[in-house]
């Protein structure tokens, strides 16, 4: 796939979830693989010569994973008639080699609410699925409460 269409895809989603969201429905994407998207930034960056940052990702990573990100969430749309509606984003993060000290994965790893942290050992042995426990969490505090998950966006 092209670059600019690598970069392009993923708001596509997102605003294609976002249509569906305000019509009342609950979406969910998923991104695979946000590190594929974060290498067709660093690919763009560097035809525009913009100076680098951490593996010469785009200084502007973080910004921009993190205005990808919040833009999930719960919304009461305003107006009538009445409708609530979600957008869910499953993103896909693959650290070369594993290393969770690459850039995308410690900006994403520093945004998200959730992360659950598949571990080869475990595939291999044919352990689905393969979540190591040890490092995934969750920084939910209450399980199923509707207004956990914090706050309720509302757009016309």
């Amino acid at each position: 796939m092209p670059v600019a269409a690598r970069e392009a895809s993923i708001y596509t989603g997102i605003t294609l979830g976002e249509y569906f969201r305000d019509m009342g429905y609950n979406f969910s994407m998923m991104g695979d693989s946000t590190s594929r998207w974060a290498e067709a930034l660093r690919e763009i960056s560097g035809r525009l010569a913009e100076m680098p940052a951490d593996s010469g990702y785009p200084a502007y990573l973080g910004a921009r994973l993190a205005s990808f990100y919040e833009r999930a969430g719960r919304v009461v749309c305003l107006g009538g008639p009445k409708r609530e509606g979600s957008v869910t984003i499953v993103g896909a993060v693959s650290p070369p080699g594993g290393d969770f000290s690459d850039p995308v994965t410690a900006a994403t790893l520093s945004i998200v609410q959730v992360f659950w942290g598949l571990d080869k050992k475990l595939a291999q042995r044919k352990h689905f699925p393969s979540v190591n426990w040890l490092i995934s969490y969750s920084k939910y505090t209450k399980v199923g409460a509707s207004d956990a998950e914090g706050p309720t966006h509302y757009f016309a």
